[in-house]
């Protein structure tokens, strides 16, 4: 059965978020390799399991080098311009193990490891299949602020099912439901809260039923890619959103039972990268 993207939720409630709430929503890549827009010659792609296993994806490479200490001072720099990214580096004289990992693996992940992928070509890297004792590491970690938590109960943070070129997206998600004659002008106001939150993807599911409609709106952006990573302060776009809720009769959760469940939609009201967000028709 397909699942709907709806209902695959990422359990964030505990897992406290950074730079004042800042993330990153959009397109990302997790169970599956990004087929057709990337293709290395060095690494390999490592699924992320999810559930009881909870590993994050990762991308890898084993291989021989002459120079080891010439080519991580070339990842060091490289790295200066990934910010977002981890780089991890295991070492054993020649031998290097080098990945990048993150539960939600952006294009700018893929980029990163594209260039990663020519230093190696540069240096005459040979690809090794077989495992070694490690006997150093060099750790890069992305920039990081304060740690902070999401504020408002009514936020969920949803991944979706399999999109364009096996790609996934992370969103926020807000039930709710409200008088039907006041659903326009509460989907206007969302439009320009978006605008001010850096959201460029806003689209809902509704059911109308006597005067009364519930919504499921889902706020989020397109690809990631490199000098064009979007952060969206989570807590301030629910700070907004609440105080929405005190301007019109609207309500977080949804109004009666499963056969309420707003299921009519999506409908669109600001998109991009539409292949990679929304299901084809």
């Amino acid at each position: 059965m397909k699942v709907l993207e709806c209902e695959i939720f990422f359990k964030f409630e505990n897992r406290p978020l950074t730079n004042d709430t800042a993330m990153i929503l959009g397109v990302y890549w997790y169970f599956k390799f990004p087929e057709n827009l990337y293709r290395f010659q060095f690494f390999r792609f490592l699924k992320g399991f999810g559930g009881h296993a909870d590993n994050p994806a990762e991308l890898k490479a084993v291989v021989y080098i002459n120079d080891p200490e010439h080519l991580i001072r070339e990842l060091e720099n490289l790295h200066l311009r990934f910010k977002n990214t981890y780089l991890d580096i295991k070492i054993n004289e020649n031998q290097l193990v080098i990945s990048t990992s993150d539960y939600t693996l952006f294009d700018e992940h893929f980029q990163f490891v594209s260039e990663i992928e020519q230093l190696l070509i540069h240096n005459n890297a040979v690809l090794l299949d077989l495992p070694f004792e490690v006997k150093s590491n060099r750790k890069f970690s992305p920039e990081k602020g304060n740690f902070e938590t999401i504020e408002h109960k009514f936020i969920q943070i949803t991944g979706s099912d399999f999109k364009k070129n096996n790609a996934e997206n992370l969103s926020v998600r807000i039930d709710c439901h409200l008088p039907t004659v006041w659903k326009k002008d509460c989907i206007e106001c969302l439009i320009q809260i978006c605008s001010e939150e850096n959201i460029h993807v806003f689209y809902y599911y509704e059911h109308d039923f006597g005067q009364t409609c519930n919504l499921m709106l889902f706020f989020t952006n397109g690809r990631q890619k490199q000098n064009a990573v979007q952060d969206v302060n989570i807590n301030s776009l629910g700070d907004k959103i609440n105080h929405l809720a005190q301007q019109y009769p609207l309500h977080f959760g949804h109004f009666g039972g499963m056969e309420h469940y707003p299921r009519n939609g999506p409908f669109v009201e600001l998109i991009t990268d539409e292949e990679y967000i929304l299901n084809n028709k």
